[in-house]
């Protein structure tokens, strides 16, 4: 059985939980939730919520993860892995001429206004959007090139972006990828707790709102390094 392997490498607060969710509703689908984040702990010695948890709960060798994980046996026609971009530090993405790759972008305000309220103060690795550049450029010279998703054009048009998505990616689109039951799921790591309060009330992919705030001062040269990197993604965005 040929498995379509399926990297979505976002950024945090871009409702790739709701994505991951989505394709939890395909009976062809096996879905994993950010099996490289303990990796990316261990390396980057970064203080998140749940930390011990996290790393108590995952295998930290991020090359193990990549070999069992990502390329490891998968009872389904599609294994889908939710990523972090900023989760493949100090790991060889030579891997990743194996897996189809889709980059999830958001517009870096609304993330920073977000992501504070769990981590007050963000960098531009946080964000994910430098490191999603550099594997935009990366795997279209070898040949590779990434899908690209805007979140707010997901949430403005779900079946008509996700129709887009499954047919670039080979699968067929499934209505049943619009909607889900609220609450946890069996896939949620064990970092739901501090991060999914929002997903977990939802049923399905929420109508767009632009999220309305004010970053603090010492947040605007997070978002001016940002914003370059994301105008160039969403000029590729489906």
């Amino acid at each position: 059985m040929t498995t379509h392997r399926i990297c979505l490498w976002s950024g945090p607060r871009n409702v790739s939980t709701a994505l991951m969710y989505s394709f939890a509703q395909r009976p062809d689908t096996r879905v994993v939730d950010e099996p490289l984040y303990a990796h990316y702990l261990r390396v980057s010695g970064v203080d998140h919520p749940g930390r011990e948890q996290v790393l108590a709960a995952q295998d930290p060798d991020g090359e193990a993860v990549v070999r069992d994980v990502v390329l490891g046996p998968c009872d389904r026609p599609v294994l889908f892995t939710k990523q972090m971009a900023h989760h493949l530090r100090d790991l060889d993405r030579a891997f990743l001429d194996q897996t189809l790759n889709v980059l999830l972008v958001r517009d870096p305000r609304e993330v920073l206004l977000s992501f504070r309220r769990v981590v007050p103060d963000p960098t531009l690795e946080d964000v994910g959007l430098a490191v999603q550049s550099e594997l935009q450029a990366e795997l279209t010279r070898r040949g590779r090139p990434p899908l690209v998703l805007d979140a707010r054009r997901l949430l403005l048009d779900p079946p008509g972006v996700l129709r887009r998505l499954c047919a670039e990616l080979g699968i067929p689109f499934s209505e049943a990828m619009l909607a889900w039951t609220p609450g946890p799921r069996p896939e949620d790591g064990c970092w739901a707790p501090h991060w999914y309060d929002a997903v977990h009330r939802s049923t399905g992919f929420a109508p767009y709102v632009e999220r309305t705030g004010t970053l603090p001062p010492e947040l605007e040269p997070v978002l001016a390094a940002c914003r370059p990197h994301y105008a160039a993604l969403l000029a590729r965005a489906l």
